[in-house]
């Protein structure tokens, strides 16, 4: 058959269901051979936008979300997505045209090494130079894509090889199993946990998988020790369990690392270099538990005593089931830290100024979004705020990036979402910055009829950045800007826009946005006076405390 039907073929074959992005003239193969296939091209306005969704489909669904783009420039439009899913361990073919590779008459018109430059951002990255290699590179393509640690693949297809003639055959899906931990290490773990005085647990990147949740659930209800997580470890376990401490948002000074100061064991489940870490290692501080898919990253902050490496959901089950609930823990200090924060984190929630302060808009978002509803975050200081503010109830419930930490990436995520939960309400939330770098997948949203809440937080300035230049003793400067009319720019699309007059009418907003079809903007000032005497809340010593 072609060599562009066989590599569809290969798609199916897969389990793909969406090819997200922008086909160019040396795709025109492999597009029409996808007209005739189960597979449905989400056709973007950038391809930025395509990679972001194609990752965030990997990342809800443990499948290897599919982009495409043409030669040249189309290609080079993916490196941020490739960073993105790399560093969020995310997994993602990126599928790129070449031009023909066997003769050329063009010189170097368009010519970019792509696979070179894919190279450091890629688990893997090949240009097909024949029909025959097409079963095995898409094969081994999605095995690698998918293998802990999850990450970004990339294949290109030249047009001179799409139009082949070929007689090879798919290779069928195989599954695997993970190693699973050595029973030495487990033992070893329980011993630790047991003989430890105040053990705490941390949940992080790695941790948010299938399984991972129901069996960390469990040993938390065993055996009550409080737990904290990750930025991206948000809601693998239920935030609302009186044993979660705090999301650790920032990197000191915040109440959760007055906790870990007094732990004696750190629980390390699912630890991910690619976040800052929510906690430095000093000799004779504390011990460290490594528990993951892979063997610990040493370095002078991070060096573990014990590593159980395996399959993160079987070492926990294995540890749950051995270990024995001990009279000498000793929690009393982390709960009075519990305490703590929760009255910390109630400063605020009925705040009425208008521009709205991120307390309030927090309080009323979580207010307005079911337990299975999610929320895609853009990048941008409000990303701190939610993370310490709003508890999440499931796991990929909240979707945001530590890890590249790219701005851009919130509303193509939540468009992502969308598909693959078609029954959850999804809202992205954006800050002016973030949102315009592609804003333009509202005709996207609205060509493909979905239903969005897009919630834009206008500061008109890169308030991040703005807040770090002020915290550094630096005059603002730069870091300004000008809005469209974001009502009229949403209704240009042909989606709804409303404008926030009134703090108090943002609940009922949502809330109207959120039962009816269609993309809904809302256009909301927002007032980030309150970063420095919060953020940079240092805590002091209490005789309480």
């Amino acid at each position: 058959m072609k060599a562009s039907d066989l590599f569809v073929k290969a798609l199916e074959s897969e389990g793909v269901e969406y090819v997200f992005g922008i086909p160019g003239e040396e795709n025109l193969d492999l597009l029409n051979s996808l007209r005739n296939s189960s597979i449905k091209i989400i056709l973007t306005r950038h391809e930025q936008a395509a990679g972001f969704m194609a990752a965030t489909y990997g990342r809800l669904t443990g499948k290897p979300g599919v982009c495409m783009s043409t030669l040249g420039p189309g290609a080079t439009n993916l490196v941020t997505a490739a960073a993105y899913a790399q560093l969020g361990g995310m997994p993602m073919l990126m599928i790129t045209g070449q031009k023909p590779i066997k003769s050329s008459k063009q010189g170097q018109f368009q010519i970019v090494d792509i696979v070179d430059m894919m190279r450091p951002l890629t688990k893997y990255t090949r240009t097909i130079i024949s029909g025959e290699n097409i079963p095995s590179r898409v094969r081994e393509a999605f095995r690698i894509s998918q293998e802990e640690r999850p990450g970004a693949v990339h294949l290109e297809l030249p047009e001179d090889i799409a139009v082949e003639e070929t007689t090879a055959v798919i290779i069928p899906v195989s599954r695997t199993r993970r190693p699973i931990a050595e029973q030495k290490a487990i033992r070893q773990a329980v011993e630790m946990i047991e003989q430890s005085r105040h053990p705490l647990l941390l949940i992080g990147a790695a941790a948010n998988r299938k399984m991972t949740s129901r069996m960390l659930s469990q040993f938390i209800k065993k055996t009550g020790i409080p737990f904290f997580s990750t930025q991206m470890g948000k809601g693998v376990v239920d935030e609302r369990s009186p044993l979660f401490l705090c999301n650790a948002a920032l990197s000191s000074n915040d109440f959760l690392h007055r906790a870990i100061s007094q732990a004696d064991l750190i629980i390390n489940v699912g630890h991910d270099v690619v976040e800052k870490p929510p906690f430095f290692m000093e000799h004779d501080a504390f011990k460290v538990i490594h528990i993951n898919f892979s063997s610990a990253m040493v370095d002078p902050v991070y060096f573990p005593q014990l590593e159980v490496v395996g399959d993160i959901a079987n070492s926990i089950w294995q540890i749950k089931e051995r270990i024995l609930k001990q009279n000498s823990w000793d929690f009393s200090f982390f709960k009075k830290v519990k305490e703590h924060v929760e009255e910390h984190l109630l400063e605020g929630v009925d705040d009425s100024r208008f521009p709205v302060c991120p307390q309030r808009l927090i309080e009323d978002v979580r207010r307005a979004i079911p337990s299975n509803g999610i929320i895609a975050l853009d990048n941008g200081i409000y990303k701190i705020w939610f993370a310490r503010n709003y508890k999440a109830h499931e796991p990929n419930t909240v979707l945001l990036d530590n890890a590249l930490a790219t701005m851009g990436a919130g509303f193509p995520s939540a468009m992502a979402a969308r598909l693959v939960h078609p029954d959850c309400k999804v809202m992205a939330i954006c800050g002016d910055g973030g949102f315009m770098m592609n804003s333009q997948e509202l005709e996207t949203a609205v060509r493909l009829g979905m239903n969005l809440v897009v919630l834009v937080l206008k500061d008109n300035a890169y308030g991040m950045v703005k807040w770090k230049q002020v915290n550094r003793g630096f005059k603002n400067f730069g870091l300004d800007f000008g809005n469209p009319d974001f009502v009229a720019y949403a209704e240009s699309y042909g989606a709804r826009g409303h404008r926030l007059e009134k703090t108090d009418d943002l609940l009922p907003l949502i809330q109207q946005c959120n039962n009816r079809q269609g993309i809904d903007l809302i256009d909301v000032p927002i007032d980030y006076s309150d970063n420095d005497r919060i953020l940079n809340h240092e805590i002091k010593e209490k005789s309480n405390f």
